[in-house]
């Protein structure tokens, strides 16, 4: 530990940094302010202060973003909250510093924060703020509707020969007099935790999805299926996970879960559901959005404010155009559609791609007892399953959830690089004797991305390229699951796939595990190339160093996007949907 941290009283010092900036920005002293910084400091904001999701970097950029919001902001009233983990000694990205979890308010409402304090380099006994996070978490005036704001239920409550609770529910599901503020596709985790913290700040929500199950996004991938994260990372918010849940959830116990949360927390949804098209109307700033029942074909026109995506960062599968594809007379499927191996023992299988399914699916139809190939086009970054699980190690420390999720939003760009390039290299070590395995038997290796940050930046920038090993590594190294890799082959034959060196391995199936089209093709499908253009790109990072288009306002007034893990969606889910409450009362434009 850093000698000089190890000196400093975590509580003292951290009050003494929270008065002397309440100090200066009460007095508009910019310059005092941001001299409470490390020149290279880091400062993220979650809605607090921008009403928006931006990072500032360095004393010019914290300079700008105080300039531009403090006068509106007004921030006051921080302090230490005493329900919360208290200030102490962490190590974050390689660097001892204090850790505190701080409070404060501002004319908006309440706000939380984060900070992370270091020994200021020419006054070793003062500290300075290597990192700030700030995140606002209510709306004074539009409090969520839970704990001693919860309803009272007088509406309902023994109105004899009135309308009962259920009767309300179904009058409320059914949008018969009325049109949704938002409107919400996909219901998912994604959809199911935006419309739950929209549904408890009062926000009337509409959620569809195209499958007659809510939970069936999970229930109909492949049967083998379960999370690849422990239990305490994906409680969904207001309802954790009872105690007695498996470390690793699997996926029909979680389908399972999902409907009964939509229901526990009441959220309008009609299911069987897909939308048709989608237009936006400028001068009324509204939507026309056109549903379809899958079941009967009937359609409805909605007319909401608000427009979120929650498909998923897997939307839309790529198949790809592979040489003499064309040819083969077995029979091929997206892993997206893959269910089951029982029905190939026995015969052969291609697998086409090394990520996580592809890797899934070539296992359990292998244990299935399927002869399979799984061809790789690209290195891929394995990683054991055990080791994976470090970069939630917050989540292991101690503090409880709520805690922890406020410190996962508080890691800035350049400190994630940092931070995961430590860890990836740290897992490396400890998986070598995999990783030579494979090495061994000719699979071809990536050692975290270009910057060796490791699988998780791999997923935020790309959304995928990486395994963590479940088996089908094991499998692969003892040949159960052949390996070939696509430089050698030629061109599919109606028989398999044939190899540059004349040989042909035989298939009965191919599965292609090739991937999902940006959430900005969905867009271009059900809306057109003008709202897609107008909105950009979605998911990984853009110049500003934060996830594109991702849980804030986009280009495209009304529309918005979540997608992730359940982590991610239970913890950003929140923030959008402040945002659109915002809108709602006329706090800020769409």
């Amino acid at each position: 530990m850093d000698a000089l941290v190890s000196q400093m009283n975590p509580v003292e010092t951290t009050q003494r940094w929270l008065d002397a900036f309440e100090a200066a920005v009460s007095a508009n002293d910019i310059d005092a302010a941001v001299g409470l910084f490390l020149p290279d400091g880091h400062w993220r904001d979650i809605l607090a202060f921008t009403w928006n999701i931006e990072t500032a970097n360095g004393a010019g950029e914290i300079e700008g973003l105080l300039r531009r919001t403090l006068a509106k902001v007004q921030p006051r009233n921080l302090h230490i909250p005493h329900h919360r983990t208290p200030p102490r000694i962490v190590n974050r990205a390689g660097r001892d510093c204090i850790e505190a979890i701080v409070g404060f308010d501002t004319s908006v409402g309440k706000a939380d924060g984060i900070l992370r304090l270091v020994p200021d380099p020419d006054q070793p006994s003062q500290s300075k703020a290597w990192i700030m996070a700030t995140a606002l978490d209510e709306i004074r005036g539009h409090e969520e509707l839970i704990g001693e704001r919860r309803p009272g239920g007088q509406e309902y409550a023994r109105q004899y020969g009135a309308d009962n609770w259920l009767d309300l529910r179904n009058k409320a599901r059914k949008y018969t007099d009325r049109e949704p503020a938002v409107l919400v596709i996909g219901a998912g985790q994604a959809g199911l935790t935006v419309s739950a913290r929209l549904t408890v700040l009062g926000v009337d929500t509409l959620l569809v999805d195209r499958f007659a199950r809510i939970g069936d996004n999970w229930r109909h991938r492949y049967h083998s299926l379960t999370l690849h994260n422990e239990v305490w990372v994906n409680d969904l918010p207001y309802m954790p996970f009872p105690p007695n849940w498996p470390v690793y959830i699997p996926k029909d116990k979680l389908a399972n879960w999902f409907e009964s949360y939509a229901e526990a927390m009441e959220l309008n949804v009609w299911t069987s559901t897909e939308m048709v098209s989608g237009s936006w109307d400028e001068a009324e700033k509204v939507w026309t959005i056109t549903l379809r029942n899958v079941v009967d074909g009937s359609e409805r026109v909605v007319k909401p404010r608000h427009v979120i995506y929650a498909t998923g960062v897997s939307a839309i599968p790529i198949m790809p155009n592979l040489p003499g594809m064309d040819e083969f007379q077995g029979k091929i499927m997206h892993s997206g559609a893959y269910k089951t191996g029982k029905e190939w023992e026995g015969k052969k299988a291609i697998v086409v791609g090394t990520g996580t399914s592809g890797h899934d699916v070539a296992q359990e139809l292998t244990t299935c007892g399927a002869d399979v190939t799984l061809v790789q086009r690209s290195p891929t970054h394995v990683v054991s399953l055990k080791q994976a699980q470090r970069v939630y190690a917050a989540y292991f420390e101690g503090p409880p959830v709520r805690d922890n999720d406020l410190l996962a939003t508080a890691s800035p760009y350049p400190v994630l690089v940092k931070s995961f390039q430590l860890v990836t290299k740290s897992m490396l070590e400890e998986d070598k004797d995999l990783l030579a395995g494979l090495d061994g038997v000719g699979f071809k290796l990536d050692d975290g991305g270009e910057d060796r940050t490791g699988f998780q930046m791999m997923y935020l920038r790309h959304g995928g390229g990486y395994y963590f090993n479940v088996g089908a590594s094991d499998m692969i190294i003892d040949g159960r699951i052949k390996l070939a890799h696509y430089d050698d082959m030629d061109t599919f034959v109606a028989e398999g796939m044939k190899m540059k060196d004349g040989s042909v391995i035989e298939a009965d199936l191919l599965v292609t595990a090739t991937g999902y089209k940006n959430l900005q093709d969905t867009v271009r499908m059900f809306m057109g190339d003008a709202i897609a253009d107008r909105a950009g790109p979605v998911w990984g990072y853009g110049d500003g160093q934060e996830l594109r288009n991702m849980w804030q306002r986009t280009p495209q007034p009304g529309l918005w996007f979540t997608a992730g893990s359940l982590a991610q969606c239970r913890i950003y889910s929140k923030y959008l949907a402040l945002q659109i409450k915002a809108c709602e009362a006329g706090l800020i434009e769409r």
